[in-house]
């Protein structure tokens, strides 16, 4: 009989209750276009995606030639996902910082804290590990070989996983790098100052917003943080790209129209 016991109580213990399965993070979807989609790890079929869909950890999150997504993470970041990319969220479930396993594409990714807080979490690609604190970043993986990162704000550390050589840039604002399979970030630190690429990230994600908003009529300008209640906000609560979304986003004024030239002037008598 104590046998038993002690075996129904060790059950108990060892059973998640409803409330720790509930405190599992998630990521909402806030804002969606064309085609995006979630697939469970173990296989099965794609499932559209909708507003207030809740993505669990480990599903690939997958985008078509005209997909775009914006999801929230439990605690207050944002990230978003561009066209024909594949994204996995999660993918280790016991490491809360272990947020995205980019196989393929681009992301934008906004982390929130507190003032004077960090919030550690990690973005994974074939190539590279990049450690954030509360920043904001872009991750572009263009095949298995090369990722490039850019930093629009805050701290980001680069770590090439396929290098023996074990130096960890870290980018500020405005730096960007590529990670190249094989070789030491050592040997590729010119890229840090490139702001070109960063320049080129941004111009694609620019893009993609545009063509959204113009299909919506102009209504709902697509990209951006969104803030959270309490003052947890990205650093230096700066706002890139505009407004949270269809969902009471604001459309970016429209600019006004030139000026016209000068009328010619008549033509004179006698010619």
């Amino acid at each position: 009989m104590p046998t038993l016991l002690v075996a129904a109580v060790a059950f108990v213990c060892l059973t998640p209750t409803r409330a720790q399965r509930l405190k599992q993070p998630v990521a909402n979807v806030l804002d969606f276009s064309g085609q995006v989609s979630v697939k469970n790890s173990d296989g099965g079929m794609e499932t559209p995606v909708s507003m207030g869909l809740p993505v669990r950890q480990t599903q690939l999150i997958v985008t078509g030639n005209d997909g775009w997504a914006k999801f929230q993470y439990t605690d207050g970041s944002t990230f978003e996902i561009f066209p024909n990319s594949k994204v996995v969220f999660q993918e280790h479930p016991a490491d809360f910082q272990y947020l995205l396993n980019v196989w393929i594409g681009h992301i934008k990714v906004w982390i929130q804290h507190a003032p004077g807080v960090p919030n550690y979490k990690n973005v994974q690609t074939p190539t590279a590990v990049i450690s954030v604190r509360g920043t904001v970043f872009s991750v572009d993986v263009q095949n298995e070989d090369t990722t490039v990162v850019a930093v629009e704000d805050g701290l980001v550390d680069v770590k090439n996983t396929t290098a023996i050589n074990g130096t960890i840039p870290r980018l500020g604002a405005g730096q960007s790098i590529t990670v190249i399979r094989g070789v030491p970030l050592a040997f590729n630190r010119n890229n840090m100052n490139n702001q070109i690429l960063g320049r080129v990230l941004r111009a694609v994600e620019d893009t993609v917003y545009q063509v959204i908003w113009q299909s919506r009529g102009g209504g709902g300008f697509p990209g951006g943080p969104v803030g959270t209640a309490g003052g947890a906000q990205g650093d230096k609560g700066k706002t890139t790209g505009g407004g949270t979304g269809s969902n009471g986003g604001k459309a970016p004024t429209a600019p006004s129209a030139p000026t016209p030239p000068p009328a010619p002037p008549a033509p004179g008598g006698g010619h």
